[in-house]
C-alpha cells in the first residue's frame, strides 16, 4: 500500500503516450495499465515507475531509458517545449526547464548548483524504492533529447553524468549516447556541464510560441480602443515577460529600450500604474487560455508567471469573482 511518505508526486500525461510510442514503435503489446493513462491529464509517479519496471524486466536489455527517451517530440512535453523555443541561449533554455519542469513531473524540485565553473542539474529527492536505474535514465535522456532535438544543439559538450545505481555490465552504451565520462553509484542522478556553454546561442527552428504571443498580442490590442504602438510593445514585452519569468517593471523597460522613469511616466498619463497594466493583461490572458481546455491550471498558472496554481486562483477570483474552474465550466457551457 502507498503511503504519504512514499508519495513521490505526478507525471505529465504526454509521458505516457511517449511510453506507448516506444510500445508501438517495437511492436510490443502495450499493459493495460498503460492504456489506462493514456487519456490522463496528469497521473502517480509511482505508476510511471510500475511501467517503466515493468518493460524493463520484460526486455532486459541496458539504455533501455536512453531509448525512450529518443522518441521525444514537443507534444510529448507540452507546453515546457514550446516555452523553451522562444529563449536565445542555452542558459535562457535550462532556466526554463528549471522553471516549468513541474509540468513535466511534480514530485521534487530540479536542482541546479555551480561549482568550480561546473554547472550540476540533477534530482535526490525521490524516495529510493520509487527511483531505479530506469527511471534516472528516462529523466536525465529526456533533459538531453530536450537540448537535441527540441533545441536543436546536437553537439552539446557534457562533463559527466552521474547514476545512482551500480553500474552495467556494458558502460559504453552510456558514454556513447553521452558523449562523456558517465559514474555509477553516486549520491544523485545529474548531468555536469562547464558553465562556458551556457552563453551558446539557440537555432531557431520553431516559431510556434512567437506566433502565439504575436496572437495572444493582437487580440489584447483589439480590446483597446485606441491602441498605440507604444502599448503594442509594452503588451508584447509583457507577454514574453510572463513566458520567461522576467516581467518586473526593470526588465520590461529593458526589453522596450527605455528608462523605468519614462515607462512609468508613460503609464501615468493613462491612469495606470505598471502591476495594475500587468494585472490586466494577466485577467485578459488567463481568460483566453482557460478557453483551451487541453491546457490545466497548474500550466495556465505558470505561463502566467505564478509560482503556484494556488496564488493563481485567488488573483483570478479578485479579478472575476469566480474561480479558474467556474469560469472555464460557464464558458464551455456558453460555447456548445
Amino acid at each position: 500500500m502507498q503511503t504519504q511518505k512514499d508519495y513521490a508526486g505526478s507525471v505529465y500525461g504526454g509521458l505516457g503516450h511517449l511510453l506507448l510510442a516506444f510500445y508501438n514503435k517495437y511492436q510490443l503489446k502495450p499493459p493495460q495499465k498503460l492504456l489506462d493513462v493514456q487519456p490522463l491529464e496528469r497521473f502517480d509517479y509511482v505508476i510511471w515507475h510500475d511501467l517503466l519496471t515493468t518493460l524493463e524486466q520484460q526486455l532486459q536489455r541496458p539504455a533501455l531509458g536512453l531509448e525512450i527517451a529518443a522518441l521525444v517530440q514537443p507534444k510529448y512535453l507540452g507546453i515546457l517545449a514550446y516555452i523553451a523555443l522562444s529563449c536565445e541561449t542555452l542558459s535562457d533554455a535550462l532556466m526554463r526547464y528549471h522553471d516549468y519542469h513541474r509540468l513535466i513531473y511534480d514530485g521534487t524540485p530540479l536542482q541546479i548548483s555551480i561549482h568550480n565553473e561546473i554547472l550540476s542539474i540533477g534530482w535526490d529527492d525521490i524516495p529510493f524504492n520509487l527511483s531505479s536505474q530506469i527511471t534516472d535514465e528516462v529523466a536525465i535522456a529526456l533533459l538531453m533529447e530536450f537540448l537535441k532535438s527540441i533545441l536543436d544543439i546536437h553537439d552539446i559538450r557534457l562533463h559527466e553524468v552521474h547514476f545512482k545505481r551500480s553500474p552495467p555490465k556494458n558502460t559504453m552504451i552510456y558514454e556513447q549516447y553521452f558523449r562523456a565520462k558517465v559514474r555509477f553509484n553516486q549520491d544523485k542522478a545529474q548531468i555536469q556541464l562547464t558553465v562556458s556553454e551556457l552563453s551558446r546561442p539557440l537555432r531557431q527552428g520553431d516559431q510556434t510560441l512567437q506566433e502565439l504571443l504575436k496572437q495572444q498580442a493582437e487580440g489584447l490590442l483589439e480590446k483597446l480602443p485606441h491602441a498605440t504602438d507604444m502599448d503594442q510593445r509594452l503588451q508584447q514585452a509583457i507577454l514574453a515577460g510572463l513566458q520567461k519569468n522576467m516581467f518586473q517593471i526593470e526588465a520590461i523597460a529593458r526589453q522596450m529600450n527605455l528608462s523605468v522613469r519614462k515607462l512609468q511616466r508613460y503609464l501615468q498619463q493613462q491612469g495606470k500604474t505598471y502591476q495594475q497594466r500587468m494585472q490586466e493583461i494577466r485577467c485578459m490572458m488567463a481568460q483566453q487560455y482557460l478557453k483551451d481546455s487541453r491546457l490545466s491550471l497548474q500550466e495556465i498558472a505558470l505561463l502566467l508567471g505564478y509560482s503556484e496554481q494556488s496564488a493563481f486562483q485567488r488573483a483570478f477570483k479578485h479579478w472575476t469573482a469566480q474561480t479558474p474552474q467556474q469560469w472555464r465550466s460557464n464558458y464551455l457551457a456558453s460555447a456548445k
